[in-house]
């Protein structure tokens, strides 16, 4: 069951940074019902990638790694603040752009 899991949560991974990837090369959102509401698709890219290497950690350094150890629970919780600050920048990229100053 451990192997299953695993392999689950390494496709689901791939899968969002191929997302995150491709929203940041080409602009592209997958279609569904959140696409309208993405202003500023390259953003949202980087928030997924932040989102991924931040749930990735705590899932291979926390619950999939084995048996409960406190020594790797404080680096599990901190994948799981970046998982939170990916968020943070997904949600933003629904937001649009600040206007920039001139000069004039």
């Amino acid at each position: 069951m451990h192997e299953t899991l695993v392999l689950l949560a390494v496709l689901v991974l791939t899968a969002g940074a191929g997302l995150g990837l491709a929203a940041i090369i080409n602009g592209w959102i997958a279609p569904g019902p959140g696409r309208a509401k993405m202003l500023r698709p390259r953003v949202w890219g980087y928030g997924t990638l932040v989102s991924i290497t931040g749930i990735g950690t705590y899932l291979f350094v926390g619950p999939l790694q084995g048996p409960p150890d406190m020594g790797r629970f404080p680096v599990a919780m901190s994948g799981m603040a970046v998982f939170a600050a990916g968020l943070y920048v997904q949600r933003q990229a629904c937001k649009p752009a600040r206007a920039r100053k001139t000069s004039s």
